[in-house]
């Protein structure tokens, strides 16, 4: 079993981690709604042309095993 001052010593860093975790999240730049949809976008798009990539690749080698193996 731990001690006491043992359990208090971890509760006090947890909460020092979340004071600490709170004040850099202030120091952040978020980006603004514009931003955040434009980026949304881009993300999607890339999303699709790379989902449009593996397929076309799927297609071709799944043709190809059916000709190799007959």
């Amino acid at each position: 079993m731990r001690a006491l001052s043992e359990q208090k010593g971890e509760k006090k860093g947890v909460i020092q981690f979340i004071k600490e975790v709170r004040a850099e999240l202030k120091k952040v730049s978020w980006p603004t709604n514009k931003e955040l949809v434009s980026y949304t976008g881009v993300v999607g798009l890339a999303v699709v042309i790379v989902c449009a990539l593996i397929w076309v690749c799927d297609t071709a080698f799944a043709k190809l095993f059916r000709i190799i193996l007959g």
